[in-house]
């Protein structure tokens, strides 16, 4: 029976890229120079440093600039709320969703269920399964998955004959 996932990945190689061209360009900017502006990575959580709110917002700016050249869907991150550190310094956590969760694993199945096509769905740990008879069928349903999920970046993969 035709099948295949739908899962919600980033690519962290990608990502890790568009991390360290972002602290090269901000060690390097003019606006930057003497502020203690900066990127760090730890797995799927980024902390921004910067001086101010200000810096802040500019440090962001710069990064999804580089994400969006290195194909890296920004519709993944989770900007925590900025945090100040001592005197004017502030910080801000992005966490990077990776995986389908659970509400919007059943909000696909749903869907797909609501649509009457002739594919069954379900939840597997953090991807939704869809196989159905026919591969016309399957093609409809990622069709409809595209257009109806925009909340998140979703890959279409381990496509099964």
């Amino acid at each position: 029976m035709p099948s295949f996932d739908i899962t919600s990945e980033i690519n962290k190689v990608e990502l890790k890229n568009a991390v360290d061209q972002s602290n090269r360009e901000i060690e390097n900017r003019f606006d930057f120079k003497g502020s203690d502006a900066r990127l760090e990575q730890n797995e799927l959580v980024l902390t921004l440093y910067a001086d101010d709110e200000f810096k802040l917002k500019q440090v962001m700016d710069v990064f999804l600039n580089k994400c969006a050249k290195r194909n890296v869907d920004v519709r993944c991150f989770d900007e925590q709320a900025m945090e100040k550190l001592g005197g004017m310094k502030v910080k801000q956590v992005v966490k990077v969703k990776e995986g389908i969760e659970q509400e919007t694993g059943k909000k696909i199945v749903r869907t797909i269920k609501d649509a009457k096509l002739k594919v069954q769905a379900s939840i597997q740990g953090d991807a939704v399964r869809v196989s159905g008879t026919k591969k016309d069928d399957l093609q409809d349903a990622i069709a409809l998955v595209r257009k109806s999920i925009t909340g998140i970046p979703v890959q279409f993969g381990n496509f099964r004959d």
